[in-house]
């Protein structure tokens, strides 16, 4: 088969994979199952599509369509090939404002595309919680709604058309037709025309149709997935209903992939939502007092109505960027409704709030009920929208796992339903999930199994049995929005009939007689209980790390933390930082996701002795910046940057230390040596010849220039200011690591002019921090550093002297990497504790009162703020912003800026240089350039400062700097 795929390959305009790394990327998606394809297709055309239809046609293999790969039934998995159109398909083709229309091909992401339509005055409605990274094509594929349905429905009512291309290579356009248009069709002997007398022949049939009437879910239930939507298509007045035309694009809506391949779909758009909006979120010592309101409130025009429960609620305390998000929980809920309504002005919407306010005060279930406005509904969002992805943050082999979880039932139906639900739970001794679209009537229950065990995976089949015949009683969907997949395509006979189901088998034929469109999906499904992501039973690889992932219970399970939501595919085009490199490649192996993945993959079925001795983890690593964003903004806190200095280090104890990299890990003896002369040091790598002559040897970019060492006696200069200032607050410790001691000492002159001219009596602690050697991987060299400075830094704790940092990267590997690093845990609390930015101490000074406006000027200044990558990720950019907004008249702007690109060493490597500029103009670059030549710009990162002055030719300044040249 590899010959004739490496034909193929020669054959497309674009890119094959048959590689193992990218079958390994590929073989999973959100959901729990995992299938090794035969290869990945990344097609640029139509005339590629159609060769591959050609080839799995000929050959009898599968393509499996795929964008964002975030379903959570398995509808990305499978054994043939998978066609990602994600790469190229992602153009909006054109905009009708008057019919209010827009056509997009289906890799374009639905956050994106409202972006584009937002100056229109319109967007697309159906409102997924993964709508920053999900696309057209897969919401089209899932018939997906979210958040918003109850307002403005599901996707299958915005489908317009769908052009796709057929299983025989012929084109077709499904849009609405009346009976004399599909005459003429039908008229002709093409395939599209034989797809359409086959169903108008079937549907003609009065017990089919009243087969289908009888067993599908109730009409009144908007979210329904159940196998093929030919209820929808009754609704025709060709089969006796009230619609004058019939659009099949309704029935390819939902159909996961399995009917069609589908090219451009043109959308029907909505006005923008009214400009404000309140949201109430009620509070709740029960469940089922939560569910009991659902119904009245209801009543009301919400644009929504959802259900966050407690351990949900729980998740959020322990992932980074979300307990920010938490400030509106009173108490400890068991669970809680999120109830927004909108108007157009503000005595409008008063009304609303009062109205829905008067019927939760009727019921009395209630123990709280904030409202929320503006920003804050967006946070409230935010926290509920990365709730499926928190449920990761379990630690250990016990997940909440997808397969009961798109239940939907009439919203009157759900309170007695989650009883009997909850009755069935307990008979398993689960205690559920509940995560629901309440106002929708769905819920996203899941149970908590361990599927590498086979006793739960037959528990995994039992309950997933049971409430499928739960949901059946209640004439529900099994499936609302999730789609049908693996996990639950096998129960279509029980939710919908035989009958039925043989229908669904027939219009599989007339659309794909040869089985080539996503086989094993809806019909002759593969098992629910197999191709699980682990081996079943299997012994528990044991791998030893020299970093610490207790925390995780090893090192494999950090990877598996990983549940596929894809968070990290979100582009720069969105908030958030992660992840630089794919920002820039769109290449899932450059994400978060891809690299646990291969980790997982690798490490679980390794080529060698030693897993991390690999050519495929070093390729997803090779492009990490290292910039922690998803250790705060992956749902599940897989941290990338740790688990690739644990990989570089496995990886070069096998394979050597490469000179480049000695060279940047010893950077600072090297640059205490050149200390000792910096005017030569300095001469020769400013020299044209010489300094390239050192670049080309050690592999740095040329277009770099080679940072400055210095040589400075801080001790001396802190004991002359010292002198000439009243010292009357505490005891603080600056700390001057090795970028401050040997490149960057204006900025340690102005931390002490600053800290003694507030004040405060300063003890200097020198140190390095082993930063170098953690980005390059040298763990051992790391580990003794670490060791080296816990004594002092113990000291200072005990002593209640806080440590300030004024180098992120360096000052917070005492609060993140030290933890791994050192034996004594306590020792590592307390280091962590008691160790700051310099900002973080500033700003809680403030707080305190300790600190004001009159130790500055009140000159006038325009700041923009880029704060570097460490510091979002494990301490906050408000702390910056605070501390530079200090003086009365400064005005103070973060930068949206994502990652700068530079990344300490990554940027001055050569192969890495480009990427790194690339990844700087995405948003940093123009955010300086188009700032006014007056405005100041701030950033606390070296690399950050070298890279923006590269970039933009701009000198960037250490905040501290700032506020020192601003002291009276």
């Amino acid at each position: 088969m590899n010959i004739l795929l490496s034909h193929l390959q020669l054959e497309l305009e674009g890119e094959l994979q048959i590689d193992d790394l990218y079958k390994s990327l590929y073989a999973t998606d959100a959901s729990v199952y995992r299938k090794i394809p035969l290869a990945v297709a990344f097609p640029k055309s139509k005339e590629d599509i159609k060769k591959l239809i050609g080839f799995a046609k000929e050959h009898k293999v599968g393509l499996i369509p795929r964008t964002a790969g975030t379903s959570l039934a398995g509808q990305c998995v499978g054994d043939g090939i998978v066609v990602d159109v994600s790469r190229y398909f992602t153009e909006i083709i054109h905009l009708d404002t008057e019919k209010k229309q827009v056509t997009v091909q289906p890799g374009v992401i639905r956050d994106e595309l409202n972006l584009y339509l937002k100056p229109f005055g319109l967007f697309f409605g159906p409102n997924t919680s993964t709508s920053n990274r999900c696309m057209i094509g897969g919401m089209v594929g899932n018939n997906s709604s979210g958040t918003t349905s109850i307002q403005y429905g599901v996707t299958r009512d915005k489908i317009v058309s769908l052009k796709t291309i057929l299983s025989d290579g012929s084109e077709a356009e499904f849009k609405a037709r009346t009976a004399s248009e599909l005459a003429k069709i039908e008229s002709s002997d093409s395939f599209e025309a034989s797809i359409y007398k086959s169903i108008s022949k079937e549907l003609a049939n009065n017990d089919i149709k009243n087969e289908i009437i009888k067993e599908f879910p109730k009409p009144s239930i908007h979210r329904r997935n159940t196998g093929y939507a030919v209820d929808e298509l009754l609704k025709s007045e060709i089969f006796g209903g009230e619609r004058p035309t019939l659009n099949l694009g309704e029935l390819l809506c939902g159909s996961e992939g399995t009917l069609a391949f589908t090219t451009e779909i043109t959308l029907q758009l909505d006005d923008l939502p009214p400009k404000l909006s309140a949201m109430v979120v009620t509070h709740y010592h029960t469940l089922e007092d939560c569910l009991m309101d659902v119904v009245p409130v209801m009543e009301h025009s919400l644009q929504l109505c959802e259900m966050m429960d407690k351990v949900i609620l729980d998740c959020t305390k322990n992932n980074r960027s979300q307990l920010a998000n938490r400030f509106f929980v009173e108490g400890d809920p068991a669970a809680l409704l999120m109830l927004q309504v909108s108007a157009d002005d503000e005595h409008a919407l008063e009304t609303e709030v009062k109205k829905l306010m008067a019927t939760i005060e009727k019921s009395g279930l209630s123990y709280a009920s904030p409202v929320l406005f503006g920003e804050n509904i967006n946070k409230a969002i935010e926290l509920r929208k990365a709730g499926l992805g928190l449920l990761g943050n379990i630690v250990g082999d016990m997940k909440a796992v997808a397969c009961i979880e798109d239940t939907a039932v009439a919203v009157e139906d759900l309170k007695d339903f989650i009883g009997e639900f909850t009755q069935i739970m307990k008979g398993y001794g689960q205690s559920a999930v509940y995560y629901a679209h309440a106002g929708a009537g769905e819920l996203h229950l899941r149970p908590i199994l361990n599927l590498k065990k086979r006793g739960d995976v037959t528990l995994f089949r039992q309950i997933t049995t049971d409430v499928a015949k739960l949901t059946k009683k209640y004439k529900g969907s099994f499936s609302g929005e999730h789609g049908d997949g693996i996990v639950r395509a096998e129960f279509l006979p029980l939710m919908i009939g035989e009958r039925n189901y043989e229908l669904l088998k027939r219009i599989k034929s007339y659309f794909d007689p040869h089985n080539i469109f996503n086989p094993g999906k809806i019909v002759d499904a593969y098992p629910m209980d197999e191709s699980f992501r682990y081996e079943i039973d299997r012994n528990e690889p044991e791998i030893e790390t020299l970093m610490d992932f207790s925390d995780s219970e090893g090192i494999l399970k950090a990877a598996e933390k990983c549940n596929g939501s894809g968070d990290c595919r979100k582009t720069h085009l969105m908030n958030g930082a992660m992840c630089p490199s794919y920002h820039v490649t769109k290449n899932e192996k450059d994400t978060t996701r891809g690299r646990a993945n291969a980790l997982r993959e690798f490490l679980t079925n390794p080529k060698k002795t030693n897993g991390f001795d690999s050519q495929e983890l070093k390729e997803v690593f090779d492009l990490c910046l290292s910039c922690k964003a998803c250790a705060s903004e992956c749902p599940s806190n897989v941290d990338v940057a740790t688990l690739k200095a644990e990989f570089l280090y496995q990886y070069q104890e096998s394979n050597g230390y490469p000179l480049r990299g000695k060279l940047f890990a010893y950077n600072t003896q090297l640059n205490k040596i050149g200390s000792k002369v910096p005017g030569l040091t300095n001469a020769v790598y400013g020299s044209k010849f010489l300094g390239k002559v050192l670049k080309k040897a050690s592999g740095v970019a040329l277009e770099r220039e080679l940072p400055k060492v210095y040589s400075f006696n801080f001790d001396k200069y802190l004991q002359n200011i010292s002198n000439q200032k009243d010292i009357k607050k505490q005891k603080v410790v600056l700390y001057i690591d090795e970028f401050t001691n040997y490149l960057d000492i204006e900025v340690g002159k102005d931390a002490i002019a600053l800290l003694v001219g507030l004040g405060y009596e300063v003890e200097l602690f020198y140190a390095e921090s082993g930063r170098t050697f953690l980005s390059k991987g040298f763990l051992k060299q790391a580990k003794r550093l670490a060791e080296k400075n816990s004594g002092k830094l113990v000291d200072f704790a005990k002593k209640g002297w806080p440590v300030l940092g004024l180098e992120p990267s360096a000052v917070l590997s005492f609060r993140d990497e030290y933890k791994r690093l050192l034996a004594n845990k306590e020792a590592s609390e307390s280091i962590a504790n008691n160790c700051f930015l310099i900002e973080e101490f500033l700003a809680n000074e403030i707080q305190e009162g300790n600190i004001d406006a009159s130790f500055f000027t009140e000159v006038s200044a325009d700041i923009k703020i880029h704060n570097h990558c460490h510091q979002k990720a494990l301490s906050n950019q408000k702390v910056t912003f605070d501390i530079l907004n200090l003086p009365k008249n400064y005005k103070v702007t973060i930068i949206s800026s994502g990652c700068c690109g530079m990344a300490g060493s990554f940027g001055y490597e050569r192969e890495h240089y480009e990427t790194s500029m690339n990844v700087g103009g995405l948003k940093l670059f123009p955010a300086v350039n188009n700032a006014s030549p007056e405005t100041i710009i701030a950033a606390n990162g070296t690399s950050c400062r070298h890279q923006i002055f590269d970039g933009t030719k701009r000198i960037a300044q250490h905040p501290v700097s700032i506020l020192a040249k601003a002291l009276k």
